[in-house]
């Protein structure tokens, strides 16, 4: 089946290029908010080739760095790196050259982008040694999420204004609770390969009991960030079709703690309901 794929089939493969949806609309909804509106064109194509480039260094880097680790997992062990479909150098090459068109991209926007943007890539290339070290992980994971809306501020305003942190805030609990849930996954092959992990250390049953809280704390902050950011009250609407959303999938979680799959993928419902929370608002002003 695999060997089915053309060319540019398993180059969005091995980038999981349809997991661009997770978080893009997160970033879009931040340059808007940042902006007041929709950025000048440029603005608007450096920050999304810096994000996407940025996203592909660390994605590709990982894949790199877990190689050994994915071919002792029953569920990665067909991946590109593993398989031998790419080399080792490929998978190098993308994750520095994403890195430098994503330098490229911020010393384009501003000195304040520039500046920061090593910051991120560390953060992106030093998540995928954690989970040899630290349960951190999943944390680790929610930092490399809340990069976005400090990008997007830093992108259109060279700033980082109150309303920014409490998003970065929420970005970082709401990315911790999605990489918990992920983890929850892999939590046999984990404890085989001597890794490390928040449901490894909590259990099951104090895992959930954590990603509903930080579901909640992420949900709270991004209420205070819309009153910082003056959203009114139809973004308090999509917030709330989020809060329900959440906890129907929080709720599905607890009851089939095993379905993982099915919470990953509600999560690009969630993304889609923030940035539909940040148009509205944003359309219609009028209603504070």
């Amino acid at each position: 089946m695999t060997g089915e794929r053309g060319p540019l089939a398993e180059f969005g493969k091995y980038l999981e290029i349809q997991n661009l949806g997770l978080n893009l609309p997160f970033a879009i909804a931040f340059l808007l908010v940042a902006a007041r509106g929709v950025p000048p064109w440029n603005v608007t194509l450096l920050v999304l080739i810096a994000f996407i480039a940025a996203r592909n260094a660390g994605h590709s880097f990982n894949r790199w760095a877990d190689r050994n680790f994915d071919a002792a997992n029953p569920r990665t062990q067909d991946r590109a790196l593993v398989t031998g479909r790419y080399s080792e150098r490929f998978a190098l090459t993308i994750a520095f050259g994403s890195a430098a068109v994503m330098l490229v991209a911020a010393a384009l926007l501003n000195w304040l982008a520039l500046a920061l943007a090593p910051l991120a890539l560390a953060i992106l290339f030093g998540y995928s040694y954690s989970k040899r070290y630290s349960l951190l992980t999943t944390p680790f994971l929610g930092l490399v999420e809340a990069i976005t809306p400090a990008a997007a501020y830093v992108a259109v305003t060279a700033s980082l204004p109150l309303g920014a942190v409490f998003a970065v805030l929420a970005l970082l609990a709401w990315g911790t609770a999605f990489e918990t849930i992920h983890s929850l996954g892999d939590m046999a092959t984990d404890a085989r390969l001597g890794l490390h992990s928040v449901p490894l250390r909590l259990g099951t049953r104090r895992s959930l009991a954590l990603i509903i809280a930080l579901h909640a704390g992420a949900l709270g902050l991004f209420v205070v960030f819309g009153r910082l950011a003056s959203l009114g009250a139809l973004f308090d609407v999509g917030i709330g079709a989020m809060a329900i959303a959440v906890a129907a999938t929080d709720w599905q979680l607890v009851r089939e703690p095993d379905q993982t799959h099915r919470a990953f993928v509600r999560h690009f419902l969630l993304s889609a309901l923030f940035l539909a929370g940040v148009l509205l608002a944003l359309a219609f002003p009028h209603f504070a």
